[in-house]
């Protein structure tokens, strides 16, 4: 048992911050929140004054790549697996440091690094994951470049995504990721910035191939995520039963508004476009790549706008890659200027608990919830930026055990 005292909290669903708070932690679980300072005298049980200091949950990154150890994704597969597994832990685990206390994998994330963060390997976050991503031949997580050639017809299969064309092909795929524990289903169902021949603004996967991946997850009580930047793929997506919607980055009014109709969420990745667009070229990205990220980035915060306006459930992602991964925290700076404070903090707490099923249990500190909690320095309530400066979190707990603090 365990007791975080004097918190001013915010619970990750209001906005009001209540103060003079204390936190009765047992067994990896918040028991009871007091508040008014009376927080009964447990004998022997370790005391936290948090010194009146911001305390919320821990937050969620539901756009990750734990496996993004590269800016260019066809040069991961290039790198051994057991590699790539090392370089996992230490970005798992550099998210945890950030306060990041859930991740959502995107492509690639599997059942080794689950059951290695499961056995304490990793010190990280909690992980949900979604095995492979799906890609048409063609489509954008197809890595091959048009100039590859190899005698074996054989669809491509990479490091973070697979080619399965059909509505069987997709079908034995899907079922495969689920059986090895996939938390939900990745389908890549429009163009993107990172692929080497699919324009930004092509249609990927027919209706029925997207159908069969949505059943396929029901059966298993899954979901199906999907990259869809443009308006069309939106709009395909939520025709065929997709629950969340990634990037969304050139939407239109009718987009935005068919996911809300349809209660489905969206995660707007702000941080990987600033970022690439300012570091790009410099990291040896080509200019093909660069010349469709600036077509995206034109478009994003207009794009959030528009989510915004039709009162979609947004959440929070990033979907960094390799170098620019440390610069996780930027997503909060970036989507102030749509968003206010207390938006963008549930977005990162309670809105991605309920996207990931897990609504009461994570991203919000009440009685049976996980007790995923940080200490804060200032208050991203009034200033979102405070997240930036890691060294302002001076509390990180994951389920009820302490990873870092440097309260005085």
């Amino acid at each position: 048992m365990l007791v975080i005292e004097n918190c001013s909290i915010f619970d990750g669903v209001s906005e009001e911050v209540r103060p003079n708070c204390s936190i009765i932690i047992e067994n990896g679980v918040i028991r009871e929140i007091n508040e008014g300072g009376n927080a009964p005298r447990l004998d022997d049980v370790p005391i936290i004054n948090a010194a009146g200091r911001f305390v919320m949950p821990g937050m969620i990154d539901a756009h990750f790549h734990a496996y993004g150890i590269e800016l260019n994704p066809a040069l991961v597969d290039k790198v051994k697996p057991e590699l790539r597994g090392l370089h996992a832990k230490y970005i798992l685990e550099a998210a945890l440091g950030r306060g990041f206390t859930t991740i959502r994998d995107a492509a690639g994330g599997d059942i080794a690094l689950s059951m290695a963060l499961s056995q304490g390997l990793i010190d990280g976050p909690r992980f949900f994951f979604p095995g492979l991503a799906v890609s048409q031949t063609g489509g954008h997580g197809d890595l091959r470049a048009a100039g590859h050639y190899d005698s074996c017809p054989c669809a491509y299969c990479g490091s973070m995504s697979v080619v399965a064309d059909g509505p069987e092909e997709v079908r034995k795929i899907v079922r495969e990721q689920l059986r090895t524990g996939a938390t939900h289903v990745k389908l890549f169902v429009s163009g993107g910035v990172l692929s080497p021949t699919d324009p930004i603004w092509m249609n990927q996967l027919a209706d029925d191939e997207i159908r069969v991946a949505v059943a396929e997850a029901e059966t298993r009580r899954a979901y199906v995520m999907a990259h869809a930047h443009t308006n069309e793929a939106v709009l395909r997506c939520i025709a065929n039963g997709v629950r969340s919607i990634e990037h969304a980055t050139l939407v239109e009014a009718d987009g935005a508004k068919a996911i809300a109709d349809a209660g489905a969420f969206v995660i707007p990745t702000l941080a990987i476009g600033d970022t690439m667009l300012r570091e790009g070229a410099s990291m040896g990205l080509p200019r093909a790549m660069i010349d469709k990220l600036k077509e995206a980035l034109d478009a994003s915060s207009h794009s959030l706008e528009r989510l915004r306006s039709a009162h979609t459930r947004i959440g929070f992602g990033t979907d960094l890659l390799g170098k620019l991964m440390p610069q996780q925290s930027i997503e909060f700076r970036l989507r102030r200027e749509v968003c206010q404070p207390v938006e963008i903090l549930r977005q990162a707490t309670s809105t991605n608990a309920a996207l990931l099923n897990m609504e009461g249990k994570l991203g919000v500190l009440a009685p049976g919830a996980y007790a995923d909690i940080l200490i804060i320095d200032g208050s991203p309530l009034n200033d979102i930026t405070v997240l930036e400066n890691h060294s302002h979190i001076r509390m990180i707990m994951r389920d009820g055990r302490i990873i870092r603090n440097t309260l005085d």
